[in-house]
């Protein structure tokens, strides 16, 4: 029985050695296969079939044909897998009304509405400052102060680059 299945392994060796040899010579590597399972044109001709009669081939014949569902998966099983609870998006316990406009807000982030307002008082602020400058660059190394209508200058502040506007100061722009 050994010396059988040493024979089968001697053959199979010699026939794989055969193969490979013959890949070599046509130019063929053996490593590569084709990255899709789709029959190109062939090197050798096709042998044809007497016993068929001649139909035109279809681009059906060259497809490698995939696995596909056996039955249909019904509404349940397919409503379960979508409302699957690890899908769902979690529901928010942090929002608040915003304590200045009233508007929904999350309670870490700033308010969207208070924060255009935010913005534009800020650029205001810095087209000042530009016009104070006159020029990029030319920023002085000190702190700047911003002073609205009716404030006056603190002892903490000499020194102190300070910026005084005729607006009055919003009520979210605290003093300190």
């Amino acid at each position: 029985m050994s010396s059988l299945s040493g024979i089968l392994c001697f053959l199979r060796r010699s026939l794989l050695r055969l193969e490979s040899t013959v890949l070599q010579i046509t130019g063929f590597d053996r490593h590569l296969g084709p990255a899709l399972a789709v029959q190109g044109p062939g090197l050798l001709p096709v042998p044809q079939r007497e016993n068929v009669h001649n139909e035109e081939p279809s681009f059906l014949d060259n497809i490698f044909w995939m696995a596909a569902p056996k039955k249909r998966r019904t509404i349940e099983v397919n409503r379960c897998r979508r409302r699957n609870p690890n899908k769902l998006i979690p529901v928010k316990t942090n929002i608040v009304p915003c304590p200045e406009c009233g508007h929904l807000r999350q309670k870490h982030v700033l308010c969207g509405f208070c924060y255009e307002k935010v913005r534009r008082e800020t650029a205001l602020i810095r087209g000042q400052i530009r016009a104070m400058e006159g020029g990029p660059l030319k920023t002085p190394a000190v702190e700047t102060v911003v002073l609205y209508a009716n404030e006056t200058p603190k002892d903490a502040n000499k020194g102190k680059r300070i910026v005084e506007t005729g607006r009055k100061r919003p009520s979210w722009f605290t003093l300190y």
